[in-house]
């Protein structure tokens, strides 16, 4: 096949491959902007029992006056990953680019017949890129699992002000499973219907794992084995923070964070294992170009063909040797004297 064909069938490959991840991130945004901010997908109406004390909590206000707002948790979560990610491999390209003579290291990466990307720019862009992916999925999961099952808040019936009287709770074991039967504010009713599993959980951890392992795989310093373990050890420990705070303050059950821990956890595990390889990506700079893969076999794995030529000129050789031996001793006749 000419090589003309050969390039243009790579270049044809490698936007198919492109186009199919924006299609797959572009769907990925859509569908958790629809489970977030629209009421397409309606959420499930779990009743109750009456004065039951698993959903008595007070209610301490909205989510922007929590401890852990979600304005901060979101800011932390997308901005944190992003600036530690960009730093270091910023600062593993400099300490490599200084390294190497500048007549011989290989600053970009062809793609195709069109472009050129920097080595930096394209593992930057590639973890950045896996992990954004990752937060929108654990995002969509969480949401998923919310309007499947409706859990309620453990201040469900603080927010859903039921009438007992009118609903007929003389008895606390009767069931009210309709949706009328609360009176108090339909966005905190609804928001208190949405809580298994916890966002917030899930987000942290999947955020702090994800950081955790970068750090672990890509810092090969010295003098980093104390303070890698610490570095990602505290932000784990922030992750079950958060969790924590979700319970005292009464919006979200233990079951409720160890699920989204759960979540958050499995997608940050198989995205770094089975998609970025554990960060083990292709040197920043390298110097040496690839070689022959024969050229670095050794000689001696090599197995030796003999061939027809070589068995007459060495069978030759093995029946020349007496002749040449006797050519080469002095005669011992002596010739005949004359009288």
């Amino acid at each position: 096949m000419p090589p003309e064909k050969d390039l243009h069938r790579s270049q044809w490959i490698i936007y198919t491959f492109i186009l199919i991840e924006l299609v797959i991130m572009a769907g990925t945004v859509m569908l958790a902007y629809y489970f977030e901010y629209t009421d397409t997908f309606n959420v499930h109406v779990q009743g109750f029992f009456c004065y039951d004390n698993s959903y008595t909590k007070p209610y301490l206000g909205p989510e922007e006056s929590s401890a852990i707002p979600p304005a901060l948790l979101y800011a932390v979560v997308a901005g944190v990953p992003t600036l530690v990610i960009t730093l270091t491999e910023s600062v593993l390209f400099l300490l490599q680019y200084t390294s190497k003579d500048l007549d011989s290291r290989e600053k970009t990466i062809v793609t195709g017949d069109c472009c050129y990307l920097n080595p930096l720019v394209r593992r930057t862009f590639r973890f950045l890129g896996v992990y954004t992916f990752g937060l929108f999925t654990t995002d969509i999961f969480v949401n998923a699992g919310q309007v499947v099952t409706g859990n309620l808040a453990p201040h469900f019936l603080t927010v859903c002000k039921p009438n007992y009287t009118a609903l007929g709770c003389q008895q606390a074991l009767r069931f009210i499973s309709h949706q009328e039967a609360c009176t108090g504010n339909e966005e905190d009713i609804l928001r208190a219907r949405k809580t298994f599993p916890s966002k917030e959980a899930a987000l942290s951890v999947y955020a702090a794992l994800y950081l955790a392992m970068y750090i672990t795989c890509t810092v090969k310093a010295k003098g980093t084995r104390l303070a890698k373990p610490v570095l990602s050890l505290g932000l784990m420990c922030l992750a079950f923070l958060t969790g924590i705070n979700r319970v005292a303050e009464y919006r979200n059950h233990w079951s409720d964070v160890i699920a989204g821990f759960i979540i958050g956890v499995a997608i940050a595990t198989f995205l770094v294992v089975c998609v970025v390889h554990n960060f083990q990506g292709k040197l920043l700079l390298n110097d040496n170009p690839p070689q022959d893969n024969l050229s670095n076999t050794p000689m001696i794995n090599l197995p030796r063909v003999e061939s027809p030529l070589e068995k007459y000129i060495a069978s030759q050789v093995l029946l020349s040797g007496p002749v040449l031996k006797e050519l080469s001793t002095p005669s011992l006749i002596q010739a005949p004297s004359h009288s």
